[in-house]
Parts: C-alpha cells; sequence; structure tokens
C-alpha cells in the first residue's frame, strides 16, 4: 500500500508543455479556454438567487404549473445540474483534451579518434604504483573510451614499429577488447613516434567525421622509425588533424626493467627521459596540447580534460503524436442535454 501511496506522490499531475496544458496524462490544445469552468460556479449562484425572487418564476417550470400538479423538488434540482454538466463538457471538448506520446529523436555527428599507445619495454617502469605504466594507461584509455557515445575510434600500438590494432569503429567492446590485450613485446621495442603519427593519420585522414582527433601517449624518445615526427606532424595538420600528446612517467628515476632473470625481469632504477619540447611541438603544430602524467591520478585527469575538450554535437528533436480525444465529453454534454430534454418532455414543459 505504501509503495502505491509513493507512485501517486511521484506523479507530475499537471505540467505546462510548450503551448499545452496536460492534466492527468491528457493535454489540452486551448489551455486558456479550461478557464470558463470557473464561471460555472458563479453562473449557478446567479441562477439560484434570480430563482428565489418572488417576482419571477423560472421559465422551466411555468409549463409545468399550466399543465399538471407540481413537480417533485428533486426534478427541479436535477435539471441544473444537467445543465451544468453539459456546459463544462462543452467547455472542456473546446479545449481540445488529446493524448499522445513524446518522443526523442537523437542526431549526433560523431567525432574521429585515434588513440596511439606506446608499449615499448620502458612502459613496464613501475613508477605508477601499484600498477607499471602500461597497465595504467590501459586503464585511462578503456575509460577515456566507454566515455564516448557515437564517436568512431580507433587504437594504434607503437614501440619501435607502429601496427593498427582496431581501425576506426563504433564497436566499443572490440575495441576495449584490444586495448586490453595490449602488452609490452608484441612489436620491435623501441619509441618511434613519427611512425606512430604517420599511421593513425593515415587511418584518420579519410575519416568522414567532421573532426580528427589523435591522442598520442608515450613514456621516451623518438629512437626508431624513418619518420620525424615533425614532418607526420604537419602531414597530420594537412589532413585537419589534432593532436594531443601526453608524456608519463614520473620525475627523477624509475625502476625500469633492462633485462630478464631465472626469477622473472631484472629492473634499474634510471633516470625518466621524455621528450616533452618535441611532445610540445607536435601538439602545437596540429591545434592540439601537450600534457604531462607523473602518476595515475594525472592520468586519469588529463582523459578527462581530453574528453571535455573533444566532444560530439548531440541534437535532440522532441515530437508528438497525438490523439484528438475531444469526442468523449462532446459525447457526455450531448447525453446531459439529451437526458434534461427528455426530462422537460416527460413532466409535460416541452410537447
Amino acid at each position: 500500500m505504501n509503495d502505491v501511496v509513493d507512485r501517486l506522490r511521484a506523479i507530475d499531475w499537471t505540467a505546462w508543455q510548450g503551448d499545452s496544458f496536460t492534466l492527468l496524462g491528457v493535454s489540452f490544445g486551448h489551455p486558456l479556454v479550461l478557464l470558463l469552468l470557473l464561471s460555472l460556479p458563479l453562473w449557478s449562484w446567479w441562477r439560484r438567487r434570480h430563482a428565489r425572487t418572488p417576482a419571477t418564476i423560472p421559465f422551466s417550470l411555468t409549463g409545468m404549473l399550466a399543465k399538471g400538479p407540481r413537480p417533485r423538488v428533486a426534478w427541479v434540482r436535477v435539471l441544473p445540474l444537467l445543465r451544468s454538466l453539459a456546459l463544462a463538457a462543452f467547455i472542456v471538448a473546446v479545449a481540445q483534451p488529446r493524448s499522445g506520446a513524446r518522443a526523442t529523436r537523437v542526431a549526433s555527428e560523431g567525432i574521429d579518434i585515434a588513440l596511439a599507445v606506446d608499449i615499448s619495454s620502458s612502459m613496464l617502469a613501475e613508477d605508477f604504483q601499484p600498477q607499471n605504466r602500461i597497465e595504467v594507461a590501459k586503464d585511462k584509455v578503456k575509460r577515456f573510451v566507454l566515455g564516448r557515445t557515437a564517436d568512431r575510434v580507433g587504437l594504434v600500438a607503437f614501440s619501435g614499429e607502429a601496427l593498427t590494432q582496431v581501425p576506426l569503429t563504433t564497436d566499443y567492446p572490440v575495441l576495449l577488447a584490444a586495448i586490453e590485450n595490449l602488452q609490452v613485446g608484441q612489436l620491435e621495442d623501441g619509441t618511434a613516434i613519427g611512425t606512430a603519427i604517420a599511421t593513425a593519420a593515415n587511418r584518420l585522414r579519410t575519416a568522414p567525421g567532421r573532426s580528427r582527433v589523435m591522442v598520442v601517449l608515450t613514456d621516451g624518445e623518438n629512437n626508431r622509425g624513418a619518420i620525424d615526427p615533425r614532418t607526420a606532424a604537419q602531414a597530420a595538420a594537412a589532413f585537419g588533424i589534432r593532436i594531443y600528446t601526453i608524456g608519463v612517467g614520473s620525475e627523477g628515476m624509475a625502476a625500469v626493467p633492462v633485462g630478464r632473470s631465472l626469477f622473472g625481469l631484472r629492473y634499474e632504477n634510471r633516470p625518466v627521459k621524455i621528450d616533452e619540447a618535441l611532445l610540445t611541438e607536435i601538439a602545437t603544430a596540429t591545434g592540439g596540447r601537450y600534457f604531462r602524467a607523473k602518476d595515475a591520478e594525472a592520468l586519469q585527469r588529463i582523459y578527462e580534460q581530453i574528453d571535455q575538450l573533444e566532444r560530439s554535437i548531440v541534437e535532440q528533436r522532441a515530437f508528438v503524436r497525438y490523439t484528438e480525444q475531444f469526442r468523449w465529453p462532446l459525447i457526455v454534454g450531448l447525453l446531459a442535454l439529451f437526458a434534461e430534454l427528455l426530462i422537460l418532455v416527460r413532466r409535460g414543459v416541452l410537447p
């Protein structure tokens, strides 16, 4: 019982929607006409006061007095009620009651985003505790993808070479699975930033979207590949591609894997080297921005900033399909008038 009461309280019994008024789920095309209902009590009061004047006799009773015995008081009271009901029903019918379902059509023009992720051996550095760089990067990239809606997103993995893992797609489950499967050692070791940009730009240059965006995440310096990163950035800018670059890694020293032993990877503390000048130049040349992530929280905030900078334009168009309901109050009004006429005829007031 309490659940029913709570649901009734939660209902929006009345609401204005544009030029229409909604009452109990029924909207009215001409809601101002309903104000005439307020005049019915005034009319009823005036009628009763006028009927009590000694010098006048209601027209509806003169025929009854002339043709027969005085009618019962109950019938005299029913006639004004029927007339009031008929007037109220006609007012409601003129107000154009209607019912319908509101639907919203969402039209969005997605943007095209290529995510280039560094999977070189240095991404195993454990300065992003409790995980290493690659695992933290995968987690934040997946969160970024989950925040998209109608955008086409692709994935490029790179180290000493670059390889497209997933072309531009809206199939986010496939994309998320590919991100999860990124592992250090899948490609030749090294950091080929120029090759990564060229590979991602090749996917974006023919994309039909209104906006083309590339996000390059790396933790090192360009030391592999035949394509200069600056040249690749200029080519991307010519195709209208905006590049956001992210340098990941703490400051100072970090435990970086340098080989394997009987007990697994062998780590050494080495200085963190990120070519921030190059990454800044790449971003500036294409109208993007450079970000530095020194820990996992900073990397999360960076992807959130990029997410806000690159949002799809979503256009909503609402329309309502109405079914006119004026017939029902019109029928009620006509029935009330018919009942009043029938009573008058049976009482001999009308021939």
